[in-house]
């Protein structure tokens, strides 16, 4: 139940597909040949075509040469999908170099790829294509040929002008690509940590899959060993006594009445009857969710108090999962004691975890349970496993909330020091006969 940062999950999403990049540069392709036919052949002004016609059909021909080369289906590198968006910048940068430079009011262009490192690629590869598309911008900013115009008529913007569409362009590519990178980034760690979570949760259905498997097993084994056993029990009277056959068939029937046994006893372990497998009080919960954590150095209080009988659910891995990983930051962050209660009536189940440590940081107080927040008040023990909260709280806040329960989290009011974390369940949802173990979840 430790954090894991978000360095250690390594997910494909970062690698763009190379059949992605061709069809956008398929619709650049489209967009740039119907432009320049439209000023040249439409309007018939003067502009060098053959050389911008030139531009566009190279990048058909790196398409096409693609397409050929590699399947469409195979994703790129971080580096390959780098250069393919930076050739994308500077033919877009020949292109206006030819027809007006910053003049032109397709020059906001240039902020496409960018655009496109910004939701697929890593902060510092969409950084170097924004370094490269503002130098293109500067650069088209002062070199560039005449906007094309009807031959009467020399168009020329005027010096302060070109300057403020150049920091219009720098300034709309900055904000645009930061605020891409930040929503894709926080998709992709949403995606990382459900993935995450969902993970843990297989390897918890998994252990508790084990258990069915024994009693299939057990079902299956009885019938032929039930025969094993009657032929060897009639056997036994068929032999003389000293006769060596009797005892090996009385061998027989001695291990196979062992295996009767075992095979009863692992079905045991199934049995709806089993109520003290099958079902858990809160007590018990609350001792397998504290174990773990006792030696540690803190001291962990446990108590319990109801105005009614004590709720029993069932085995649950995601709440069994969930309590731990709170309490396992409690006891990361705690001075010196740690309180884990249970408090119930006829319709509320509710355990509070409280530490006597720093408490929650306001500046990340409202964030708390998002992917990778791993900020307290204060600096983490030294030697702690729990790595602070972060993904580990956001997989607790996940699992308990699929199982219908509410979230608190705040810091404990003075004199007292520390954090306080809720967790709350309708009393009959706790309650109910179907758990996260089951595959429904």
């Amino acid at each position: 139940m430790t954090d894991q940062p978000a360095p250690n999950i390594t997910l494909p999403h970062r690698r763009l597909k190379l059949d992605t990049l061709v069809r956008l540069r398929w619709l650049a392709v489209g967009g740039q040949s119907a432009a320049l036919l439209v000023v040249y052949v439409g309007l018939g002004y003067s502009l060098p075509a053959g050389p911008a016609f030139a531009m566009v059909a190279m990048s058909a021909w790196l398409n096409i040469f693609l397409k050929i080369r590699w399947p469409s289906a195979m994703r790129l590198s971080e580096r390959a999908a780098t250069l393919q968006l930076a050739y994308d910048i500077l033919q877009m940068s020949g292109l206006l170099l030819l027809t007006g430079g910053l003049g032109n009011p397709f020059a906001f262009l240039l902020m496409a790829p960018v655009m496109v490192s910004a939701t697929g690629l890593s902060s510092r590869y969409t950084v170097v294509l924004g370094v490269l598309a503002t130098v293109c911008a500067s650069f088209l900013a002062v070199f560039h040929f005449p906007l094309p115009w009807p031959d009467s008529e020399d168009f020329r913007l005027p010096v302060i002008y070109s300057v403020g569409i150049w920091i219009a362009l720098v300034l709309t590519l900055g904000f645009m690509a930061v605020y891409a990178f930040r929503v894709a980034e926080e998709a992709r760690q949403l995606a990382d940590a459900l993935t995450a979570t969902e993970l843990v949760l297989a390897r918890e259905q998994h252990l508790n899959a084990l258990d069915g498997l024994a009693t299939a097993a057990a079902h299956e084994l009885g019938t032929p060993l039930a025969t094993i056993y009657l032929v060897a029990k009639e056997l036994n009277g068929e032999f003389e006594t000293g006769d060596h056959r009797g005892e090996d068939v009385a061998l027989i029937r001695s291990q196979a009445e062992r295996c009767r046994e075992i095979l009863k006893q692992l079905n045991s372990l199934s049995s709806e009857e089993d109520q003290t497998y099958q079902r858990m009080p809160v007590a018990q919960l609350l001792e397998d969710v504290i174990d773990p954590h006792r030696g540690t150095g803190v001291a962990i209080h446990s108590t319990q108090n109801g105005e009614s009988a004590e709720p029993v659910g069932t085995r649950n891995a995601a709440i069994r999962y969930g309590l731990g990983n709170l309490v396992e930051n409690a006891v990361d962050f705690a001075k010196s004691r740690v309180d884990v209660s249970a408090t119930w009536d006829d319709t509320t189940l509710s355990i509070s975890i409280r530490d006597d440590g720093p408490g929650f940081s306001v500046d990340i107080l409202g964030k708390i349970g998002d992917p990778y927040v791993s900020v307290r008040g204060g600096k983490s023990p030294q030697g702690s496993t729990g790595g602070g909260l972060g993904l580990g709280i956001f997989i607790a806040k996940t699992l308990l909330e699929r199982t219908g329960a509410k979230l608190l989290l705040e810091n404990q009011a003075p004199p007292d020091s520390g954090a306080h974390v809720r967790v709350s369940w309708p009393r009959s949802t706790f309650e109910r006969s179907v758990g996260v173990d089951e595959t429904s979840f």
